[in-house]
C-alpha cells in the first residue's frame, strides 16, 4: 500500500474505527514525533467517536509511564525525558494486555501532569464499555526492544506526520507556553524533543495509517 493511499482524514479514521471494533474492544497506536499533535488527533478524534456513539471512545496517553525525576535524576537522564530509555515499557505492555482482556468493571490508568511534571497513579478511569481506546505517545510503533513489543497489542496502527519545521515551531512554542527562558527552550528543543522526533519518523514499524497534520 503506498503512502498516499494509507493517509486519511480524522473523519475516515473514526468510520474505520467504528466499523472495526463492532464486534469487540480494540486498542488503537496513535504514535508520532513530539509536537506533531498526538492528543490534540486522540482527544478530537474520541470527540467524533463519542458524538455518534457516547461513551465507545476514550484516550489513553503513554506519557504515564515516564519513569519519576527522581529515577531519572539516578540514573543521569534527567536531561533525556521524554526519550526512549526514561519510560517504564514493560508497566505499559501488562497494561495494555489488561486492558485488551477486558475482564474487570472498569481500569484505572496514569496519567502524566504536565503541570507538575509527574505521572498521577490511577488518574483515569476506563470502563469496560469503552469500545475503542486511542493509545497515543512517540514509540508507540517503535521498531526497538523493548517498544517493538508492544506493536503486537494493537489492533490499528496509526502514525502522525508533520513537516520537520512545523514540528521545530510547535516545541518551541510548547516549551515558551511553559515560561522557559530561551537557552533552555534551545536546549530541550535541539537536544531532545528533535532528535527523539528524527527517532520515531527513522525506526518506527510501518502504520497500517497515517494522519497528516
Amino acid at each position: 500500500m503506498s503512502s498516499q493511499s494509507r493517509t486519511v482524514t480524522l473523519d475516515r479514521l473514526a468510520e474505520i474505527l467504528r466499523v472495526r471494533s463492532a464486534e469487540g474492544r480494540i486498542l488503537v497506536a496513535m504514535a508520532g514525533p513530539p509536537g506533531c499533535g498526538k492528543s490534540t488527533c486522540a482527544e478530537g478524534l474520541v470527540e467524533s467517536l463519542n458524538a455518534e456513539a457516547p461513551g465507545s471512545a476514550m484516550v489513553f496517553p503513554m506519557d504515564g509511564y515516564h519513569y519519576d525525576d527522581q529515577v531519572l535524576l539516578e540514573r543521569g537522564l534527567r536531561s533525556r525525558k521524554g526519550a526512549p530509555e526514561t519510560f517504564d515499557v514493560a508497566g505499559l505492555a501488562h497494561m495494555l494486555k489488561r486492558l485488551r482482556r477486558n475482564e474487570e468493571a472498569e481500569i484505572a490508568v496514569p496519567v502524566f501532569d504536565r503541570d507538575l511534571e509527574i505521572s498521577r497513579a490511577a488518574a483515569r478511569m476506563i470502563p469496560r464499555t469503552v469500545r475503542i481506546i486511542i493509545v497515543e505517545g512517540n514509540y508507540l510503533l517503535l521498531d526497538r526492544h523493548p517498544w517493538a513489543g508492544l506493536v503486537p497489542l494493537f489492533d490499528v496502527r496509526v502514525m502522525i506526520r508533520t513537516p520537520a519545521e512545523v514540528l521545530r515551531e510547535r516545541l518551541i512554542a510548547r516549551w515558551e507556553g511553559f515560561g522557559l527562558p530561551p537557552g533552555e527552550v534551545a536546549t530541550k528543543v535541539e537536544g531532545n524533543d528533535l532528535p527523539n522526533g528524527r527517532l520515531v519518523i527513522s525506526d518506527s514499524i510501518e502504520a497500517e495509517l497515517e494522519v497528516v497534520t
